[in-house]
């Protein structure tokens, strides 16, 4: 398949492009420096370009099969809309080149799943440090469902830099509202890519953590 993945240099974006040219796809990476990812392949091209800018998105887009998102920033204390305004970007492109599936990594917390990611998280880190980021993704996730795409929203628990294990929970149930429970991302980038192809979350919002539900204080990307 031919995917296009955006935050293809942040750490799930980095897992996703090595695991989708290991299964043989084609990759186009979105990137704003091309610098930034230093993998290389003959089935790897880079886009670069800025999520804000549509021009460059739909670029990007066209031609592809797929559409793969894990969108990040670190703007954590100060109000800002680039996770939403982005994918609000995404989606436009894809109903115009005629691209259906769309898999969109968010966050546990996120929705319906609010309190998910434990007491650290939901009375602490969030309200305190990442109350604008959720927000922001909150809005994110809003505008994927307000479409008509085959989207996926995939929810992982809190993020670490372990090996890919193979070995995950996902579902509505996965997270706790005691303790924070984590996922490599690794294993994130594994399932994201499982979705691409598979219909059983269609237009739903699975989380995702350790089949070993490894307990981390460690933030989300």
């Amino acid at each position: 398949m031919k995917l296009v993945i955006f935050g293809a240099t942040g750490g799930t974006g980095r897992a996703l492009v090595q695991q989708a040219l290991d299964r043989g796809h084609t990759v186009t990476a979105f990137v704003q420096k091309a610098s930034r990812l230093r993998i290389t392949d003959a089935r790897l091209r880079l886009a670069v370009g800025n999520v804000l800018d549509y021009g460059t998105v739909e670029a990007a887009i066209a031609g592809q099969d797929a559409v793969l998102s894990a969108l990040g920033h670190k703007q954590w204390l100060i109000k800002t809309s680039i996770l939403s305004r982005g994918t609000r970007n995404i989606l436009a492109a894809m109903s115009k080149c005629g691209v259906r599936r769309f898999v969109c990594e968010t966050s546990l917390g996120v929705g319906d799943s609010k309190g998910r990611l434990g007491i650290l998280y939901t009375f602490f880190l969030i309200p305190l440090l990442l109350y604008f980021y959720f927000r922001d993704k909150e809005l994110q996730e809003q505008y994927i469902m307000q479409s008509d795409l085959d989207w996926v929203i995939v929810r992982p628990a809190a993020l670490t830099n372990g090996k890919q294990t193979g070995a995950v929970n996902d579902g509505k149930n996965v997270g706790s509202l005691v303790f924070t429970h984590s996922v490599s991302r690794a294993d994130v980038a594994s399932f994201m890519l499982s979705e691409v192809k598979d219909d059983r979350y269609l237009r739903d919002t699975p989380g995702v953590e350790s089949g070993a539900t490894r307990l981390t204080t460690g933030f989300l990307r």
